[in-house]
């Protein structure tokens, strides 16, 4: 089992930076992937990002790339999400995700633990 809580969410103006965090609790986080989802209102969960469990591989949406960066510390429990250049269209709420199979949290299917979620409110 592993439990996941995101951290580092706010209110934040157009072009700021802020870095979210996923601690886990559990002793598997570190064989699992990770991602980062997120949900606009009235608007269906995307994904974000995703991270494999050793750290050297990664995948991002195209609205972030170049913008947001996903990197993990096993020693710690702890994912992250690097989050630069931020627009109003990134206004969300942000969550975690872990799995063991990399592909379940790509595609955001079959994903085994979720975080409870983090605003991100980013204005104009």
């Amino acid at each position: 089992q592993v439990q996941l809580v995101e951290s580092g969410g706010g209110l934040v103006q157009a072009g700021a930076s802020l870095r979210l965090s996923c601690a886990a609790a559990g002793r598997t986080f570190s064989t699992c992937a990770m991602g980062w989802f997120r949900q606009a209102p009235g608007k269906v969960r995307e994904f974000v990002a995703v991270i494999n469990w050793a750290g050297d591989t990664t995948s991002y949406a195209d609205s972030v790339k170049g913008r947001f960066s996903i990197s993990r510390d096993n020693a710690k429990n702890t994912g992250y999400l690097q989050m630069n250049s931020l627009k109003p269209e990134d206004t969300a709420v942000y969550y975690c995700a872990a799995d063991v199979n990399y592909w379940h949290v790509t595609a955001g299917n079959k994903v085994d633990y979720w975080g409870q979620g983090t605003q991100v409110t980013v204005s104009s």
